[in-house]
């Protein structure tokens, strides 16, 4: 059962940090396709929540009965890593949109 909540918090996650990223990202990055919006934002989500762990993390003390983890480093909300992740995400979209050459023409 963990691995199936591990999946839809994954593409929830990709979902909504892959928007946030398109909307982050300078110029004009809408013309990816849906589906790479969300792998961009799964990325974001994960190398972010590891990016802020390898800097950060290791830091914070044992809290409410067990050691912070890479997805959990804080007590209640994390902002600061939901923010690396944004970041992270917006680098994706930017990147997707230069390789796959679908960023808008100026008219």
């Amino acid at each position: 059962m963990d691995v199936i909540w591990f999946l839809i918090t994954t593409l929830v996650g990709g979902l909504i940090l892959g928007a946030l990223g398109k909307l982050v990202a300078p110029g004009d990055r809408d013309n990816i396709p849906f589906w790479l919006t969300i792998v961009c934002g799964i990325v974001g989500m994960l190398v972010g929540s590891f990016l802020y762990w390898g800097a950060f993390g290791e830091n914070n003390k044992p809290f409410d009965g067990h050691a912070a983890t890479w997805d959990n480093a804080t007590n209640g909300i994390d902002w600061m890593r939901h923010l690396w992740q944004v970041g992270v995400a917006a680098l994706a979209v930017m990147a997707a949109a230069f390789v796959t050459g679908r960023s808008k023409a100026k008219v």
